[in-house]
């Protein structure tokens, strides 16, 4: 059975598992940003996985998914549980040589009604980049999902996107960094296993 949870529990299960961050970091775009969000913090909790992936299935149920796609790494843990909530495959992209790809085997059916997932959206490059793959076997790519937008609806891929929580979380390119942030040491979450 379905529980649907509300942007606020959903914030304050991040909050509760020490996933919302300040300080100075580096995201993977290359941008810098005063706030941070740790998914590992949430994703180490089977339960909490479970339950957000559910919230994420139950955004497409009706769509007919015939297979579920995530980026390494979080992807990987979310494409599978949705899978499983929508009773379909899931399989996921590797980065290699600087891009994203199908690896061990894995294959799209030109008739595959393909649902992406990700972790946290920032700038959606990394999904892009998912889409930009899964285009090359002329599948039909149904929408988008993920657990936070952080941009705050600025991303638009041309398909739907269905985030569980969207925030509007300030970044800045490394040549537009405030004074008041560059005082504030920097930290490159994911690099230094941090």
């Amino acid at each position: 059975m379905l529980i649907v949870v509300t942007e606020k529990e959903i914030l304050q299960i991040f909050k509760d598992s020490g996933a919302l961050l300040d300080g100075h970091f580096i995201l993977t775009s290359g941008n810098h940003s005063p706030h941070y969000i740790e998914k590992f913090r949430v994703l180490e909790h089977p339960v909490y996985t479970e339950m957000l992936c559910k919230e994420l299935a139950h955004k497409f149920a009706k769509d007919n998914i015939t297979l579920v796609v995530g980026p390494m790494t979080g992807g990987i843990l979310l494409s599978y549980e949705v899978g499983k909530n929508l009773n379909t495959k899931a399989i996921f992209t590797e980065r290699i040589d600087g891009k994203m790809k199908f690896r061990r085997g894995f294959t799209v059916k030109s008739d595959d009604r393909v649902l992406i997932v990700e972790d946290i959206i920032s700038t959606g490059g990394s999904v892009q980049e998912v889409i930009d793959e899964v285009k090359k076997y002329k599948a039909e790519i149904i929408g988008v999902c993920c657990l936070i937008d952080r941009s705050g609806g600025k991303v638009d891929f041309g398909i739907p996107l269905k985030p569980l929580v969207k925030m509007d979380v300030v970044s800045y390119s490394p040549e537009e960094v405030p004074e008041w942030l560059q005082k504030i040491p920097v930290t490159k979450p994911g690099s230094t296993g941090k």
